[in-house]
């Protein structure tokens, strides 16, 4: 064997450590029932269906072993142990695969975490600054989405590079990562298992991820087929919308409803800075010589609650920034002060201070609008954008003492009352309407329509890997492949007080391709939906379920029913999951937002991206009272496979002690019987 170190474009001086393993070239051996294994994950979504039941799902993380909160804050548990200086995070011994890795800290800069290393059967296949591994500087396979960095995840750091391994592997850092988790899966053996080449590039696996929520990740059917329906169906009606007799597999399902209408109030990215105690920021900012006063508007992050700030006009006090309450995390907000003609009139220009008199944290500013009033009329003079680098600060002589942030943030505004009347006839068929699909005789999805396809909060865009929701083309779109040994029929019932009309259902089968030699069980498709309020002291359970299968995803919708203080506190819950009869669980995260792979309340705002996001968050709004949040995760190359039971929770909390209303769908795969037999034919 050869190490090769080579440097690589534009991240010069980035050493990627190649390992060049005898046998890459030569054909893969029987895969012994593991289903796809490295990049066949993402390249024979195809083969989603195959259960794998000899395989194992299992997650190293940082959790707090003692049941407390302490996931990561001060790195407690973050390392197994110390090697050679170094944090060893994840470590097994036989064959398996990484599927997913991911860190936080400092808001989703990780830059102090230093280098990580990945040794795969005793040889480096990836040894860079963890940053610039995220940042996507050491070129494919490492780039978006296969990583992705704290703007692109919100608040968190992720690899998604799926990492084949025959005897064995090991994750460390340079120093203490903080939060983190590594999930992967072990074999029972090596067969078919080929050791992660880090030079091949996938750019075919990029390209089907980009693509991600807007086309068919999966290679075509054999003989597809796709049948168009019209969709109008009165309250309570039922309405089928494709059936297919004989064996086959149902590759893809589109429902276009002409009447839904999504929230209208857009994000705004912006960035931005903030100072704490003894603090101030100064700029000069253009008015009218001619004005009767100044109107200064500061866009703020409204979360850090009772911001109070003296503002001084050419070292003169002449306003103050009033202290307003906090509002939930996510909203941007604008306050507004007058600066007395006294301080302004016949001056071209002004020097502004805003001196720190006291805060929950610190006073923070992304922006500030300077209109000049002039016969009573406000006429804009000057905007100063506030950012790290931004040529704005530098052309207002910006300055800031006790600095104790910056950073981007992407929030919303709070919409109009006539933006929230648009949705209300809308929203009921997303939450009411279900979706079945009878397989072979059993009724293996019975799920709200709007929550099936990621979007369970209303009409938000969503581009996962197997599913996309486009707002503006008004279609819900799932490429899931459900696999049917005779009949399959594909219904849609309307349990809404709102008649459907107006629209169609593209239902698309074929036949399954059949590997020669595969020999992992074919499953069905299930979709598990519940919904409930929370139990005090009890997690939330995705999942629940005896025999045979493979988890494979979840959307989740969260409505927050906390009345003050923090009320996204219930994201503070831990996914765990316990297969196979387990007491302990195989994994135990450090956070929802966490499991959703961002970090810190998704302090990004919403995102999108193939196995993991958060396509919605509302405040006091759209039907929300207090807080509700949209999330998804695909466990697409770590699935949890089990082959004596699953159980697949998540606490709502720290100690599931928050109030919340939860609904969730799982999408899995069971024991095939007919279909699994016959599909292929």
């Amino acid at each position: 064997m050869s190490i090769i170190r080579r440097s690589l474009g534009a991240a010069a001086g980035l050493a990627l450590v190649l390992t060049l393993v005898p046998g890459y070239a030569a054909a893969a051996p029987r895969a012994s029932e593991k289903g796809p294994v490295g990049w066949d994950a993402y390249r024979r979504l195809d083969r989603l269906p195959e259960l794998a039941t000899a395989t194992e799902a299992h997650q190293f993380s940082s959790y707090d072993r003692t049941g407390g909160n302490n996931d990561g804050f001060d790195g407690t548990y973050s390392c197994l142990h110390q090697d050679a200086g170094r944090c060893v995070i994840a470590e097994h011994e036989g064959a398996g695969e990484i599927g997913s890795i991911w860190f936080t800290r400092d808001e989703g800069n990780v830059t102090k975490t230093g280098n990580i290393r990945i040794e795969l059967d005793g040889m480096t296949v990836l040894d860079a600054p963890l940053q610039d591994v995220v940042d996507g500087k050491l070129g494919a396979p490492f780039v978006h989405p296969l990583v992705a960095n704290g703007d692109q995840s919100s608040g968190g750091v992720y690899l998604k590079v799926p990492m084949p391994y025959r005897e064995s592997m090991r994750v460390s850092t340079d120093n203490n990562p903080l939060f983190h988790h590594v999930s992967h899966r072990t074999f029972p053996d090596a067969e078919g298992v080929t050791t992660f080449d880090p030079s091949d590039r996938a750019e075919d696996v990029i390209a089907t991820l980009k693509a991600a929520g807007t086309a068919d990740p999966k290679p075509r059917a054999k003989r597809s087929r796709t049948r168009h329906a019209p969709v109008d169906i009165p309250a309570g009606g039922t309405a089928t919308i494709g059936e297919q007799d004989g064996a086959g597999v149902l590759t893809a399902l589109k429902v276009t409803l002409p009447q839904l209408v999504g929230p209208t109030n857009p994000t705004v990215t912006d960035d931005g800075r903030a100072f704490g105690a003894d603090g101030h920021s100064q700029f000069t900012a253009a008015i009218d010589p001619a004005n009767e006063g100044v109107r200064l508007t500061r866009r703020y992050d409204s979360a850090i609650g009772n911001q109070r700030a003296d503002v001084l006009v050419d070292g003169n006090k002449v306003a103050e920034w009033s202290p307003v309450p906090p509002t939930a995390g996510g909203q941007w907000a604008d306050q507004t002060v007058d600066l007395p003609a006294s301080a302004t009139a016949g001056k071209s220009s002004v020097t502004v201070r805003n001196a720190f008199v006291s805060s929950d944290l610190d006073f923070n500013e992304f922006r500030y609008d300077v209109d000049s009033i002039v016969g009573g009329e406000a006429t804009r003079t000057d905007t100063v954008d506030v950012g790290d680098g931004n040529p704005s600060e530098a052309t207002h002589d910006y300055t800031i003492e006790q600095a104790k942030w910056f950073g981007t943030r992407t929030f919303s505004y709070p919409p109009s009352d006539e933006d929230q009347e648009l949705v209300q006839p809308s929203d009921p068929v997303l939450a009411n309407a279900r979706l079945w699909v009878t397989v072979d005789g059993r009724r293996l999805v019975d799920s709200p329509l709007g929550e099936f396809f990621g979007t369970g909060l209303g009409l938000y865009e969503v581009r996962t890997l197997m599913s996309g929701v486009d707002p503006e083309a008004k279609t819900l779109t799932s490429w899931w492949p459900m696999p049917y040994g005779s009949h399959v029929e594909v219904e849609l019932h309307n349990g809404s007080d709102v008649a459907i009309e107006g629209g169609s259902a593209d239902v698309t089968t074929g036949k399954q391709a059949r590997d020669r030699g595969r020999q992992a069980e074919t499953g069905t498709f299930r979709a598990t939906s519940r919904a409930q309020a929370v139990v005090n002291g009890e997690d939330y359970a995705f999942l629940d379920t005896p025999g045979r299968g493979k988890f494979i995803g979840v959307t989740h919708t969260m409505v927050g029913q906390i009345t003050s203080g923090n009320q996204r506190n219930y994201l503070e819950g831990d996914e765990r999951v316990y297969a196979n009869g387990a007491t302990e669980p195989q994994w135990h995260g450090t956070g929802t937002e966490d499991f959703y792979e961002a970090g810190w309340y998704f302090n990004r705002g919403t995102f999108n991206a193939p196995t993991n996001g958060n396509p919605a968050h509302e405040i006091s709004s759209y039907g929300c009272t207090y807080d509700c949040t949209g999330a998804y995760r695909l466990t697409i190359a770590d699935a949890p496979s089990f082959h004596d039971g699953l159980r697949f929770t998540i606490e709502h909390g720290p100690a599931s002690d928050m109030p919340a209303d939860y609904a969730s769908t799982a999408y899995w795969y069971g024991p095939g019987d007919e279909a699994g037999r016959s599909a292929g034919r």
